[in-house]
């Protein structure tokens, strides 16, 4: 896992790691079973909006806060990973203000509540994770919970609540192949797996039509009112402005807080989403949240901290997690367009775990990257070795080096860049892990 800290938690959860497997084993029965020994507290939340999808899901799930704590309602919140500490994956919600971070003695105490129930039976640190997240979320009240799928659907440990107030599938494309399958519309399969019957489901933007297609046939087959984007809602800019459309009408609302044009069709789907749900807001919370919604991690600037310390005077240093071809795609879009309104040199900094493919990750920026620094990701025993990362990025057509921290290309970055008179925009990424290792060592965690 990523860092956990030193906290009551952090030693709890590490004694779980100690005695459980690491990674996924996709079923529900382990899950079921804990939960029952809980007294089932999945059936005793908020209503719930459950997200999946391979891309977006974080930035959705931002999008569906950020609104509906604008207009006042305590939202709890579910993601993963977590960046820099265990504790990010929990947010409860709080009434009339913004959701916080669960403390650290609260944790603890469910983690060892869970930990009891589980009795030592076989299950995953995930599993055990995932049932902390429904006992901490029944418990402490709330007007909505916001939950996130960790990995695939169908079976994720997330997919035990029976009905939701509705599903929102993102972007489906290639990743966790091991898992969820070799083609798009095997994975996207997967992902439909939330659907319930009768549930509403929201389709955001997909740029495969297999997986589409999937999308809309599962909704069908199981009775589910659903709406796609770009047919029956979207959303686009005009006039510096973000343009909403649906069935009920136009609204006209400020441009998203989170940069790149991906994040309109994100914005739509967090607004459809609450529509379906029966969440009643306001005009006024689609503006102040849309305007004011936040992501760590995902295209955030870095401005001051020991990192940036490091960089070229004026620099402009982003991070961003997305580490699949999908991800790779929409990240590179988003500096072209940088690049349009501020020319300056583009370098990556970047870190992946070998269950990626770097060479899909890696192409989108054939022709706008001057070079790649490689390096290792210290948070997690799965990292590609920055050498054969580097291999990879010459293989997609780039200049690549491997380097052994993230500082050190920093300091290479300005060599290399000291006789430019436009100091350099550098893109960190290609990993959560790695995102995580660089706010920590930066001294920015997400708060």
């Amino acid at each position: 896992m990523i860092r956990t800290g030193a906290g009551e938690a952090a030693q709890e959860i590490e004694k779980l790691l100690a005695l459980h497997p690491k990674g996924f084993d996709l079923s529900l029965d382990r899950i079921t079973r804990l939960l029952f020994a809980l007294g089932d507290p999945h059936l005793r939340l908020p209503p719930v909006i459950h997200v999946a999808g391979t891309n977006g899901k974080g930035s959705v799930t931002a999008f569906c806060r950020a609104i509906l704590e604008a207009e006042g309602l305590a939202v709890h919140v579910h993601t993963s990973p977590h960046l820099v500490n265990w504790h990010e994956r929990y947010r409860l919600g709080v009434s009339g203000g913004r959701g916080r971070f669960v403390e650290d003695g609260m944790l603890a105490d469910a983690v060892r509540r869970v930990a009891a129930a589980n009795d030592g039976r076989k299950i995953t640190v995930f599993e055990l994770l995932t049932a902390v997240t429904f006992l901490l979320f029944s418990e402490q009240p709330a007007d909505v919970a916001i939950v996130e799928v960790g990995l695939g659907g169908r079976f994720d440990a997330t997919n035990v609540m029976p009905r939701p107030a509705a599903c929102i599938v993102m972007p489906v494309s290639l990743d966790h192949q091991a898992y969820l399958g070799d083609r798009v519309e095997l994975i996207a399969a997967e992902k439909a797996g939330i659907m319930k019957r009768g549930v509403p489901v929201i389709i955001g933007y997909q740029p495969e039509d297999a997986a589409r297609q999937v999308l809309v046939a599962t909704a069908e087959r199981t009775g589910c009112p659903y709406a796609v984007y770009g047919q029956d809602f979207q959303a686009h800019e005009e006039f510096g402005r973000l343009v909403y459309q649906d069935e009920f009408g136009l609204m006209d609302l400020p441009l998203p807080r989170l940069p790149g044009r991906h994040q309109y069709g994100n914005a739509a789907a967090a607004i459809r989403a609450i529509k379906a749900a029966g969440l009643s807001v306001s005009e006024r919370a689609l503006e102040t949240g849309i305007a004011g919604v936040e992501w760590p991690g995902r295209l955030q600037r870095l401005t001051e901290g020991a990192l940036v310390r490091l960089a070229p005077a004026g620099s402009e240093i982003w991070v961003d997690g997305g580490h699949n071809p999908g991800a790779g795609r929409v990240i590179a879009e988003t500096m072209v367009t940088f690049e349009e309104r501020d020319p300056r040199p583009l370098f990556l900094i970047t870190g992946m775990i070998n269950t990626k493919e770097p060479v899909g990750y890696f192409e989108p920026f054939r022709d706008i990257a001057e070079r790649v620094f490689t390096v290792p990701i210290h948070g997690s025993d799965a990292g590609i070795d920055p050498v054969a990362l580097a291999s990879d990025a010459i293989e997609a057509g780039l200049a690549a080096g491997a380097r052994e921290t993230v500082g050190e290309a920093l300091v290479e970055i300005g060599r290399l860049t000291a006789d430019n008179p436009r100091p350099p925009r550098i893109l960190i990424g290609g990993s959560l892990y790695l995102v995580g290792d660089v706010l920590a060592d930066n001294g920015t965690p997400p708060l």
